[in-house]
């Protein structure tokens, strides 16, 4: 059964492990697996030095990540996909159709998390719950605007553009950690 969340962007050394240390840190006790990937990563690079900075004012220690390339096995062993964009969306579930129902951008899955009302029904996990009540709070909301669901990508900006970055994940992810938290 696939398990844990993965955070896909295009090179897995900005938005992504900026992503999966902001996760971390919110999930706190909360026992969920966090990975990130990228689309067109490199296997092996540091982080961004800017996210690093992110990173670090998080209080974590980003000296050990690596980026990865995403691969079709990352996708199958996640139970929550996150993507920054539409276009890594629709690679994601290119390179694993059955990863479609469980694959949403970032910010759209914020905005269907605090839509949402936590499963009553019992699933297989905190986030298998939390893709269920999405997908139920899906049809109660009207449609964004399609520029909506796209993190914006901080490369070739400033530490300020990172920070905004970080700062709109944070806000995407605040209700997603929520709904988990009340179904794990």
């Amino acid at each position: 059964m696939p398990d844990g969340l993965l955070i896909v962007c295009h090179a897995n050394m900005c938005r992504s492990p900026m992503a999966e240390y902001i996760v971390r840190q919110l999930f706190g006790d909360v026992s969920v697996p966090v990975t990130s990937a990228g689309t067109h990563a490199l296997d092996g690079r540091p982080m961004h030095p800017y996210a690093a900075e992110v990173v670090a004012g998080t209080g974590a220690d980003p000296a050990g990540f690596v980026s990865r390339e995403l691969r079709p096995e990352h996708l199958a062993g996640a139970a929550l996909v996150l993507t920054a964009t539409r276009s890594q969306r629709s690679r994601c579930t290119a390179l694993a159709p059955a990863a479609l129902h469980r694959t949403f951008t970032l910010r759209q899955f914020g905005r269907l998390a605090a839509a949402a009302e936590p499963s009553t029904e019992a699933e297989e996990g905190p986030l298998r719950a939390a893709v269920a009540a999405a997908a139920r709070a899906r049809g109660r909301l009207q449609p964004a605007a399609p520029d909506a669901d796209d993190l914006r990508d901080p490369l070739g900006g400033t530490p300020e553009d990172f920070r905004r970055c970080a700062e709109e994940i944070e806000r995407s992810m605040r209700p997603v950690v929520a709904l988990i938290g009340t179904a794990g």
